[in-house]
């Protein structure tokens, strides 16, 4: 197979600016500090919570198991497991690649095709975005994010313009209802445009990957495993908490808003998250959280790494788990051929 030497490029590319965002976020740290916070570091709860995230790989195989149901109802539960995890052992190496990677293991499974498992894909990429969405909601009631909100930005504005809370609301309703409005009365317009379309079309697909949820089959049990998959994920931003000394203190809105900062660290296309994770945690923590450099990064340090090396080792066993049940379909598949040819064929 030969590789694109663009595709080269754009890898090392990314690995250096994975390389300079790390170099960034631990030029001024304190190495005496950060060794002295990952030994006080309560390890007991971060091996929970790489535990977790191992549970969090199987709910997340078999919602798309779920999903998968109208195009086959012959996947296997270890099928679509193996799949998600060997996807995450993917991204590690390479960006984005994984979603591909598993669309193309479970076709080879011959049980459905490449573009069904993919169509599933983008469904589910809705849904974690929408979820998400709905979980910055509550950060602007509770906790120090709508205090640091409310601070640095409502606060200002409001003194600045005149205005309170609640005119600010009725301006952002009016200005998204415009805006809903104009997008109706142009769509003519706007489907002449490149541009405009691809973003309309973007849109489209999104609530029509939202909305198809409604439609599915068995459709409670794909919200019930969305909402224990996105539980899962605060509990293990939780106890990432309760495994840092320094951050003794920090609540559950808290651990709701670090786990939403730090999705946005593993979006960002460099391998693994490396250098992107660590450089918007720390500048969170900082921030908002008054933490100190050093102590930023050992939280950084402890949550990003521990995902790494379960996602290492589950992708390596899902690896050794599929090689295995691709040489059974295949001494299957040849059993089945030899039959067949040695049947006598009768007249």
């Amino acid at each position: 197979m030969k590789v694109k030497a663009g595709k080269v490029i754009e890898y090392i590319l990314l690995l250096g600016l994975s390389a300079v965002l790390l170099w960034f976020a631990f030029r001024h740290v304190n190495w005496g500090e950060f060794w002295t916070d990952l030994k006080n570091c309560r390890w007991e709860w971060v091996v929970a919570m790489m535990l977790l995230q191992c549970l969090i790989t199987l709910m997340r195989g078999e919602r798309w198991r779920l999903m998968m149901r109208p195009l086959t109802k012959e996947l296997k539960v270890r099928e679509t497991y193996d799949a998600y995890a060997i996807c995450y052992l993917a991204n590690l190496a390479f960006p984005r690649s994984g979603e591909v990677v598993r669309c193309g293991l479970i076709a080879e499974t011959r049980k459905t095709h490449f573009e069904g498992a993919l169509g599933s894909v983008v469904i589910e990429r809705t849904w974690d975005i929408l979820c998400t969405f709905l979980c910055c909601i509550p950060l602007l009631f509770f906790g120090r994010f709508r205090d640091y909100l409310n601070e640095k930005m409502f606060k200002p504005l409001a003194e600045s313009m005149h205005i309170g809370w609640l005119w600010i609301a009725l301006a952002a309703v009016a200005v998204i209802a415009g805006l809903v409005w104009l997008i109706r009365a142009n769509r003519e317009r706007i489907s002449r445009s490149k541009v405009d379309a691809a973003i309309l079309s973007f849109f489209r697909k999104m609530w029509g990957g939202i909305t198809s949820a409604f439609r599915m089959e068995r459709k409670w049990v794909f919200f019930g495993y969305t909402l224990l998959i996105w539980v899962s994920y605060w509990l293990c931003s939780l106890w990432t908490i309760y495994a840092l000394p320094a951050a003794d203190g920090m609540t559950g809105s808290d651990a709701l808003f670090l786990m939403v900062v730090g999705s946005l660290g593993w979006i960002i296309p460099v391998p693994g998250g490396f250098g992107a994770y660590h450089g918007i945690i720390s500048v969170t923590l900082m921030s908002i959280y008054g933490f100190s450099q050093t102590n930023s990064l050992a939280f950084a340090a402890v949550s990003h790494e521990a995902q790494v090396v379960q996602m290492l080792i589950i992708g390596l066993i899902s690896l050794v788990s599929w090689g295995l049940m691709r040489r059974t379909r295949r001494k299957s598949a040849e059993t089945e051929n030899d039959t067949q040819t040695n049947t006598p064929t009768t007249i």
